[in-house]
């Protein structure tokens, strides 16, 4: 027999086809029917399981080797991960090692630090990082870019680019990162670029592409959109608030 569907969720069934929100699930008496609230507490669980998630160090290493370029293998000052959650500040700040690795490596001026970050959802970037920079890293190089060594940072949140690409000598930073798991997506990476790296930047220094993952922005159109911006992010010396996004927009 065929469920009734209330009158009033009629007209939001057309829309589910445009996003993953839960926007017309119907209802039992008072309440959302049963496989609704169990794909719920589903979702729930896999935002929770995303947090306490870690990267997967010997893949990516393994990965990133193929870019024929050194990896760092950098951490936080933060020491476990329930410290992480309730200390944000010392999940922005490299620890003694990780400063005096960069110390004492002695690095020449580069164009850009790729900076790889567990952040809110390590399986974020274990699942769509390789992917993304396999189609990035190339046409980086194409174009004549100068990178520095990769870093692997572990309990780190976007500041901490700012210490590395600092450290490393580059003149913009490029953080991929793993933005705090939703409802719908527990698996969203994000990529906030930075130029002219240093301590004590805040947000308004920063652009992000955000939602890159099969379900959102897919990576040959997050590629796209960080290309263009770090393009134009050398071509005015500055990100940020004075960094716009205007690829796409019809000229007058």
């Amino acid at each position: 027999m065929k469920r009734n569907i209330p009158q009033e969720i009629l007209p939001l069934k057309a829309l589910q086809e445009f996003t993953a929100a839960r926007i017309g699930l119907g209802r039992v008496g008072t309440s959302i029917p049963l496989k609704q609230a169990l794909e719920f507490k589903l979702a729930h669980a896999h935002a929770r399981d995303a947090v306490y998630s870690e990267l997967d160090i010997n893949s990516l290493t393994d990965l990133l080797k193929l870019f024929g370029l050194p990896v760092l293998h950098l951490q936080s000052r933060v020491g476990y991960r329930e410290q992480y959650l309730q200390r944000p500040d010392m999940g922005r700040r490299l620890n003694k090692e990780s400063i005096d690795l960069l110390q004492q490596g002695y690095y020449v001026e580069t164009d850009i630090a790729v900076i790889i970050v567990d952040g809110l959802s390590a399986t974020a970037v274990n699942k769509n990082s390789p992917e993304l920079l396999r189609v990035l890293i190339p046409q980086l190089t194409a174009a004549g870019f100068k990178l520095a060594p990769i870093s692997l940072v572990e309990q780190g949140r976007v500041a901490i680019g700012d210490d590395i690409g600092h450290g490393l000598k580059a003149k913009l930073s490029l953080i991929l990162i793993g933005e705090r798991p939703g409802l719908s997506s527990a698996d969203s990476l994000g990529v906030y670029l930075t130029y002219g790296p240093k301590p004590g930047l805040t947000d308004e220094a920063r652009n992000c592409v955000s939602n890159i993952r099969p379900g959102g922005l897919s990576y040959a159109e997050a590629t796209k959109k960080i290309f263009y911006l770090i393009s134009e992010a050398f071509k005015r010396k500055s990100s940020g608030v004075m960094l716009k996004d205007n690829a796409g927009l019809l000229e007058s």
